[in-house]
C-alpha cells in the first residue's frame, strides 16, 4: 500500500511541475513579445514624421532631393523630432523648421541641379491651401513656381508671404497684365477659338492657356527645362522613381521626348467633414491608363455609383513639356509647338493626384464662382462636365440637408465592402506619401517659418519707399529686395515674338489688326489651318457607350 501510494504522489508531482512551466511559457511569451515590440517602436518612433527619413518608407536608405543627412541638422530636443497631433492648427504655429529650410531661406536643393523643373499655376486660394502644395512639390524637386494669383491668393496677406519665397514668381491679374495679354497672338488662332467669350470653366480655360503662355517666357528666363501646368488641388506623384524625385523622373526621359503626360487619379474621400485634403485623403480611385481595359469596364457601373462618368471631372492628364523654341500652351492640360508635332509619352505608374470635390464646401464655393442659372440648358454654357453641372445645380436650388444627402450619396465613398473589392481588383489604391511628406513639412515648422519669413519681408520694407510700391504694386515678385527684376519689368521687357511663343527666330508672317479706336494692336499670325491642333479641354474618361463604338481615346 505504501508504495502504491509513493508512485502515485510522485506522478501527482510531475504534472503539477509540468502544468507549472507550461503556464510560465504562456505568461513570458506575450510579454516578452510586446517588450520586444515596445522596444522597436521606441528605437524607430520617428520614422514617419522624420522627413529625412522619408526615403527609407520604400525599404532603402535613399534620402529626398534636398534633404540633408540627420547628423547635419540641429535641433532645440538634440536631434528628436517633436511631433503635434494638432494638425489643423499646425499650419499656423511657430517652431524651428529641421527640414532642408534654415534661416535666411537657403534651400538645400544645389542651384547647378538638372533638369530644373518649373510649374505654373492660376490660383485664387489662401495659403492654407498654396503652402503644403508649393513645399510638397519643392520636395520632389521643383525649382521655380509661377503663381498667377487672384482672390485670397492675391491679397497682400498672402502675396508678401509667397514673394518671400525663393524662386516664386508672383503675378497678379492687373489692367497691365489683361491689356498685355490682349495683344496674345492666341486671339487671332483657332485653337482656342471654341472657348473664347463664354463664361465659367470656359472663362478660366484661356485665362489658364493665356497664363501659360506667360509662364513660357518666365520660365526660358529663369533657366528652366521643364514646365508644368497644375493646379492648387494637385499633387505630382512620382511613383516608379528613386528616391520619390520628379527631377529624377524627368531626368531619365529619353532626350528625343518633348513631353510627358502624368495620368491623374481622383480622390475618393471617405469622410464629408474633410478640412485639409493633402493630410487626410489616402485614397484614389486610378485612371483608365493604369488598369486593364477588362476590369475598367467589368466594374465601370460599380465604380461610377450612379454618377455621369467613372471620374467625377476630367480624366485625360496634365504634362510637362521641355522649354523649346516655339513652345505654347495647348489648353490647360497638354503643350504643343508651332514647328513640329511633339513626341509625346505617358508615364506608366508616376501620375497627378487630383483633389476634387474633397470637402463639403467645394460645392457651393464653385456656385459662387459662376454666375450662370441652375438649369440644365443654361449649365452647359459654362460647365464642360456633367458632374461639375449637376454639383452647381444641386448647390444653387437645394437646401443645406439636402446638398449634405447628395454629396455623401454622389462624392463619399462609405460602402467599405465595395471600397475593398475595387481596391482588390486595382481600380482603387491607397497612397500616403504625399500624407506623409506634408505632415513631415508641418512638424518641421516650414509653413510657419514661410509666415515669419512674409512678415518679416513686409516690416522691413515698410519703412522704405519701395515698400509701398511692393504692396500696393500688384505685379511683385519674388526677390525684390535683392534687386531682381519685377514681374512689370518683365513684362515690359518681353519681345511680341516672345509673348507669342516663337521664340528665337520667329515664324509665319505678322500683320497688324487696329480696332475702330486705332488703340488695340493685335499681333496676329497667320498659320495655315490644315495643321492647327485644337486645345485639349478637360475630358471625362470613356465610358460604356464608347466601350459598344470603341471609340474612347484618352
Amino acid at each position: 500500500m505504501a508504495g502504491g501510494y509513493g508512485s502515485r504522489s510522485s506522478v501527482v508531482v510531475t504534472q503539477s511541475s509540468a502544468s507549472s512551466r507550461i503556464l510560465f511559457v504562456l505568461t513570458a511569451l506575450p510579454l516578452s513579445l510586446a517588450l520586444f515590440a515596445f522596444v522597436l517602436q521606441w528605437r524607430g518612433g520617428g520614422l514617419l514624421v522624420d522627413p529625412a527619413r522619408i526615403g527609407q518608407l520604400a525599404g532603402d536608405n535613399s534620402r529626398l532631393p534636398g534633404v540633408q543627412p540627420l547628423d547635419s541638422l540641429s535641433t532645440p530636443t538634440g536631434g528628436r523630432v517633436v511631433t503635434n497631433s494638432d494638425c489643423a492648427n499646425q499650419l499656423f504655429r511657430g517652431g524651428l523648421s529641421g527640414f532642408p529650410y534654415h534661416p535666411g531661406w537657403q534651400y538645400a536643393i544645389p542651384n547647378d541641379v538638372t533638369p530644373k523643373i518649373s510649374i505654373t499655376t492660376s490660383t485664387s486660394a489662401g495659403l492654407d491651401q498654396i503652402l503644403p502644395w508649393l513645399f510638397y512639390h519643392r520636395v520632389i524637386g521643383v525649382t521655380n513656381f509661377f503663381l498667377f494669383v487672384e482672390g485670397k491668393a492675391a491679397s497682400p496677406n498672402s502675396t508678401v508671404v509667397l514673394e518671400a519665397i525663393p524662386g516664386v514668381m508672383v503675378i497678379h491679374r492687373t489692367k497691365e497684365l489683361e491689356d498685355k495679354q490682349a495683344k496674345s497672338r492666341i486671339w487671332g488662332e483657332t485653337w482656342l477659338a471654341g472657348f473664347f467669350f463664354k463664361p465659367c470653366n470656359y472663362e478660366l480655360f484661356v485665362k489658364q492657356s493665356l497664363n501659360m503662355e506667360m509662364a513660357i517666357v518666365f520660365a526660358r528666363e529663369a533657366g528652366m527645362d521643364w514646365i508644368i501646368h497644375l493646379d492648387t488641388d494637385e499633387l505630382l506623384h512620382p511613383a516608379g522613381a528613386p528616391e520619390y524625385s520628379l527631377r529624377r523622373l524627368l531626368q531619365d526621359v529619353a532626350a528625343d521626348v518633348d513631353m510627358v503626360v502624368f495620368p491623374n487619379y481622383e480622390s475618393a474621400i471617405e469622410r464629408d467633414d474633410i478640412k485639409d485634403p493633402f493630410s487626410e485623403v489616402s485614397m484614389f480611385k486610378k485612371n483608365y491608363d493604369h488598369v486593364t481595359k477588362e476590369t475598367y469596364f467589368g466594374l465601370y457601373r460599380e465604380a461610377t455609383r450612379g454618377n455621369p462618368n467613372y471620374f467625377l471631372t476630367y480624366g485625360n492628364g496634365k504634362a510637362a513639356s521641355r522649354i523649346q523654341d516655339n513652345l505654347r500652351p495647348n489648353g490647360a492640360h497638354r503643350w504643343h509647338n508651332y514647328m513640329k508635332t511633339p513626341n509625346e509619352i505617358k508615364f506608366e505608374e508616376a501620375a497627378v493626384l487630383h483633389y476634387t470635390y474633397t470637402k463639403f464646401s467645394d460645392l457651393t464655393s464653385r456656385r459662387d464662382r459662376c454666375g450662370c442659372k441652375p438649369t440644365k440648358e443654361d449649365v452647359k454654357r459654362c460647365f464642360m462636365l456633367e458632374f461639375d453641372r449637376a454639383a452647381f445645380i444641386i448647390a444653387s436650388t437645394a437646401s443645406q440637408e439636402e446638398m449634405r444627402r447628395w454629396y455623401k450619396e454622389h462624392v463619399v465613398w462609405t460602402d467599405k465592402e465595395l471600397n475593398l473589392k475595387l481596391m482588390r481588383k486595382g481600380l482603387l489604391t491607397r497612397i500616403y506619401a504625399p500624407q506623409v511628406i506634408v505632415q513631415g513639412l508641418r512638424e518641421a515648422g516650414v509653413f510657419s517659418n514661410a509666415l515669419l519669413a512674409g512678415q518679416m519681408h513686409l516690416e522691413k520694407t515698410k519703412s522704405q519707399e519701395a515698400a509701398l510700391s511692393f504692396v500696393s504694386t500688384p505685379n511683385s515678385v519674388a526677390g525684390v529686395a535683392t534687386g531682381e527684376p519685377t514681374t512689370a519689368s518683365k513684362l515690359q521687357g518681353t519681345s511680341k515674338e516672345e509673348m507669342g511663343g516663337v521664340g528665337r527666330g520667329g515664324i509665319g508672317k505678322f500683320k497688324e489688326v487696329v480696332n475702330e479706336q486705332g488703340t488695340d494692336i493685335r499681333k496676329l499670325l497667320e498659320i495655315s489651318t490644315d495643321t492647327m491642333v485644337y486645345a485639349v479641354a478637360p475630358l471625362s474618361p470613356p465610358d460604356m457607350e464608347q466601350l459598344a463604338t470603341n471609340s474612347f481615346r484618352i
